[in-house]
């Protein structure tokens, strides 16, 4: 078996003064290209991207998976109300403007293409090309409704046999593939355990509180004129899973209407959010890639 990809633990400051956390992934030998800055789902960090990104590294691209604040190695908000995307946009913002880094490839899954939206509408001229993974301008209501019924919400766990059958609870219906071992390694990445032995999820459960605060209509915008923007302007890719309950067919159908030049793949028999490991994702983004510099 091959050893891991080694990534360096990166940390950032953003704007507000938050210490927050990245994988950062150095690239294999080549010419240069613009570098991949991967931005997780709601609930999630960037442990999602431990599949794919020891992919783009050694192709050539430099990777920084981000812990979004408030999830994995990033500080807790004080302020649960800054959980909001643009305050992301700018958080990723200032990780670019310490790292040297002035346009890059966006990776984006649920919440994260989100990001990578506002990021267009705040600084266009920082996004050279973007991945949409299983996310629109709008979100289809079903699927809101189930992300928002166990986001933020508690659960008791005592072992990790407890957070598997949890992890397979609440994602099944997007992985109806997967095999007790899967569900093992799906649960580490979405729980950490204390130095007290504790197993806990790896965000803060105030993430939710802006949810809540905006109602399901208000949380999500009219994105739509953002979206054109990017999609017609820059390269971009849309990810979609054949079974996603937030990214619907109608929706997607609208967005390639929208934009007639965008990359498209759609994933079968996966729901929300694909975890680009599978092959028909895997060969679209390099794929999509191969033109991007």
């Amino acid at each position: 078996m091959n050893a891991p990809y080694p990534f360096v633990e990166r940390r950032w400051t953003s704007p507000d003064g938050l210490s927050l956390f990245a994988r950062d992934y150095a690239p294999g030998p080549g010419v240069a290209r613009p570098p991949v800055i991967a931005i997780h789902g709601l609930t999630r960090n960037s442990a999602d991207f431990e599949a794919i990104a020891p992919l783009l590294a050694q192709s050539g691209r430099r990777v920084l998976a981000v812990d979004v604040r408030g999830r994995g190695l990033s500080d807790r908000a004080p302020d649960p109300m800054t959980y909001m995307p643009d305050v992301y946009a700018k958080d990723v913002l200032a990780l670019m403007e310490q790292s040297g880094i002035d346009r890059a490839v966006f990776l984006g899954t649920s919440m994260g293409g989100l990001i990578t939206m506002a990021l267009t509408a705040i600084r266009p001229k920082a996004v050279v090309a973007a991945i949409l993974n299983d996310i629109g301008p709008e979100v289809a209501p079903e699927g809101l409704t189930r992300i928002a019924a166990y986001s933020g919400q508690p659960v008791e766990i005592g072992s990790w046999a407890d957070a598997a059958a949890y992890a397979k609870r609440i994602n099944a219906v997007a992985f109806p593939h997967y095999s007790d071992a899967d569900w093992d390694a799906f649960a580490r990445r979405i729980f950490r355990q204390q130095p007290d032995g504790a197993i806990g999820l790896d965000y803060d459960p105030d993430i939710a509180v802006p949810i809540r605060a905006a109602g399901a209509k208000a949380l999500v915008p009219n994105l739509w004129p953002i979206f054109r923007r990017l999609a017609r302007k820059t390269p971009t890719l849309l990810v979609r899973g054949a079974n996603s309950d937030l990214l619907s067919a109608d929706i997607a159908g609208r967005m390639k209407k929208a934009a007639p030049a965008m990359a498209y793949v759609e994933v079968p028999g996966i729901g929300h959010a694909p975890m680009l490991d599978e092959p028909e994702a895997r060969a679209a983004i390099f794929e999509f890639l191969s033109e991007v510099d």
